[in-house]
């Protein structure tokens, strides 16, 4: 069985400076997040996941949110080129984070942007949100990179929301997981389950029937629990500020569905 292995990125003393595109601006608690960081990264590590602490990019307030950075897939790393110009300079600690860990590095070159937070794996189906911070050329060089490799790779429109994974994510068995009012074209995925609550959207498979998800969407985690599978909750509430999740604040390696 795989090793499991996450990479994080601590957060940038300068988050509370973090983009915001589909919320309105409030003011995030620093130190709290840097608390709930640390509760995020333990509840992994409890769960057997080993974390890998990416180089701190102090300077780009939304570094934190370090899935955004690279995609992997069967041990080949895609280094993103961010449309957010402002997050362009937190690639480069990834990029030598995933090479330490023995992953084959490919890049996304201009004029294409991808940022990894747009990119939903279901077993060797690829779910790759074109919206704001993704375009066609980053879908065309994404599949370029990932189709010899057994990937299947669909485009999916977002415009409700900053990435593909900010409204949809899937549960174990592949069931497609969102909040209706911000799914573009929920008829896309082949099994989709709505939620009651926008932060139920988003989990992240700790292995087993265990869902790390939001401390935000009790509802979600009672929907989740009648179908058998285990909630865990995190607060991760100055993140969500940012239009952060569970999924961002990590890069999952070797997992199924990430």
């Amino acid at each position: 069985m795989p090793s499991k292995k996450a990479l994080i990125r601590r957060p940038s003393p300068r988050l509370a400076e973090g983009l915001v595109t589909h919320l309105q601006r409030t003011p995030v608690d620093t130190g709290l997040a840097a608390r709930q960081w640390e509760a995020y990264v333990a509840a992994l590590d409890s769960h057997g996941w080993e974390t890998f602490e990416v180089e701190p990019a102090d300077d780009c307030p939304d570094s934190v949110f370090v899935e955004d950075a690279v995609v992997v897939f069967r041990n080949v790393a895609l280094i993103a080129r961010p449309g957010a110009r402002s997050r362009r300079g937190e690639t480069t600690g990834v990029e030598e984070a995933v090479g330490r860990l023995g992953c084959s590095v490919n890049w996304v070159w201009e004029p294409g942007t991808l940022e990894g937070g747009d990119v939903l794996k279901i077993g060797d189906t690829i779910y790759v949100g074109r919206g704001g911070r993704t375009d066609a050329e980053g879908v065309r060089q994404l599949r370029a990179v990932f189709e010899p490799l057994g990937a299947r790779v669909v485009s999916v429109p977002v415009a409700k929301v900053l990435h593909l994974k900010s409204a949809v994510t899937a549960l174990p068995d592949g069931t497609v997981i969102g909040y209706e009012p911000l799914v573009d074209s929920p008829s896309l995925f082949p099994r989709f389950l709505p939620v009651p609550e926008e932060a139920g959207a988003h989990v992240v498979l700790l292995g087993g029937s265990k869902l790390l998800m939001s401390a935000s969407a009790p509802r979600s985690a009672e929907l989740f629990a009648d179908l058998g599978f285990d909630p865990v909750p995190v607060d991760i509430s100055e993140f969500e500020k940012l239009e952060g999740c569970v999924t961002c604040l990590s890069v999952r390696l070797r997992e199924l569905y990430a």
